[in-house]
């Protein structure tokens, strides 16, 4: 992939800086991720021993940032077990309106309604009735080198991964709910997208040290949700 690295920034949001531990990084993206933190009293809270597995699978993330202004943001899901089935959606936010694309609507209907609207990278985003499309989606990911993404009019390319490690927390809301996370976190320090067959607006983001790299692109793996 020919594309510059990207310019470096100080707060990114979930994921992209989950090794510093998640307490601190929601802390330290400020406004980005406000509204969970804010909603944390009127949270439903469980031990953590008695969740269930809800998913097992993959979910590459693709932020776009002009300045601080986020300009698209990519949900990629592989799901290898839920209970709603398993398959493949992507969601995309880009331009005020959010676009599914899957082959199976209801499995893409229950990720951007239980997960992905619910996620610090778009806190703060309108979020209106999503516009559904039914078209396959492809997604190829490879812990060394990165991911494709294709899906009807939307394509994504990630890579140079700058590292490979793993994330526990018991402490992840969603829409007011505790959820239970482990994956396995490759940040990326390049990424472009497209759309309509244009490129997207804006550029990923990146932060962290050489031996502990972030990035608003991201690919995971072995990834489980419980709740």
């Amino acid at each position: 992939m020919d594309h510059p690295t990207a310019p470096t920034r100080s707060t990114i949001a979930r994921r992209g800086v989950l090794g510093t531990g998640l307490a601190a990084s929601l802390a330290a993206a400020g406004s980005l991720v406000a509204g969970p933190a804010a909603a944390a009293s009127s949270r439903t809270t469980s031990d953590p021993a008695d969740r269930d597995v809800v998913l097992i699978g993959a979910n590459p993330g693709f932020q776009l940032f002009d300045g601080d202004r986020v300009t698209a943001y990519v949900s990629a899901w592989r799901v290898d077990w839920s209970p709603h089935g398993s398959g493949t959606a992507v969601i995309c936010w880009y331009r005020e309106q959010v676009h599914v694309y899957s082959g199976d609507h209801a499995l893409a209907s229950w990720l951007e309604r239980d997960f992905t609207r619910h996620f610090p990278e778009v806190e703060g985003l309108p979020w209106p009735a999503p516009i559904l499309h039914r078209a396959p989606a492809h997604i190829d990911i490879d812990m060394a080198s990165g991911a494709r993404v294709r899906a009807g009019e939307l394509s994504l390319a990630m890579g140079d991964v700058r590292d490979q490690r793993s994330f526990t927390t018991d402490d992840f809301p969603l829409g007011g709910v505790d959820h239970s996370l482990h994956l396995v976190l490759g940040p990326c320090f390049r990424g472009r997208g497209r759309i309509g067959g244009s490129m997207m607006e804006g550029g990923i983001v990146t932060s962290g040290t050489p031996e502990r790299p972030s990035s608003s692109a991201f690919i995971t793996e072995a990834e489980v949700w419980r709740r």
